[in-house]
């Protein structure tokens, strides 16, 4: 079966990142989890997104703050997709990260979701894999099924109950 390489420049990250593990699991995506700052430990990274395709990953989704260079190294390195996902920070808001990897070079695209946007990647790694999985993809017209049932469901309460009344429920 297809892997997920989740990889993030720090353990600060995690929350972020276990958003996209938690939909790989739901859809019953394999994938490894790991921390690798590609500014402190350039070997260690290498290797890791040398060696990713051999590993069986289709997919790797990089999480970075700041200069957050992981995500298009990765890409740089890695021949099949890369996610990036840019990480909130202190001092710009996550938008130093966001430019960071949404701004690659020709050649070196990088699939760019929103800062802070774990589950986005995780949904957007299972559509990617879903091109060519038939299973996959009933899994993820039904997980889609499933979002329009529930906004369905609200827009039925709000109607119901009239705005005061749907808001005294929330």
């Amino acid at each position: 079966m297809a892997k997920v390489g989740i990889v993030m420049g720090s353990d600060s990250d995690l929350p972020v990142m276990s958003k996209a593990a938690e939909i790989l699991e739901q859809f019953g995506v394999d994938y490894e989890m790991t921390i690798i700052s590609a500014h402190r430990m350039p070997d260690v990274f290498y290797d890791y997104a040398s060696s990713a395709e051999e590993k069986g990953y289709k997919v790797i989704i990089a999480g970075a703050g700041m200069a957050a260079h992981l995500p298009g190294m990765c890409a740089a390195i890695f021949p099949m997709p890369v996610i990036g996902i840019p990480m909130h920070t202190k001092s710009l808001g996550g938008v130093d990260s966001l430019y960071s990897i949404v701004q690659m070079p020709s050649g070196i695209p990088v699939a760019t979701v929103a800062i802070n946007g774990g589950a986005n990647a995780g949904i957007l790694a299972v559509k990617m894999l879903a091109m060519s999985d038939p299973d996959l993809l009933a899994k993820l017209k039904e997980y889609i099924a499933g979002m329009k049932a529930a906004v369905m469901k609200k827009a039925d309460k709000l109607d119901e109950l009239g705005y005061k009344g749907y808001m005294e429920q929330m």
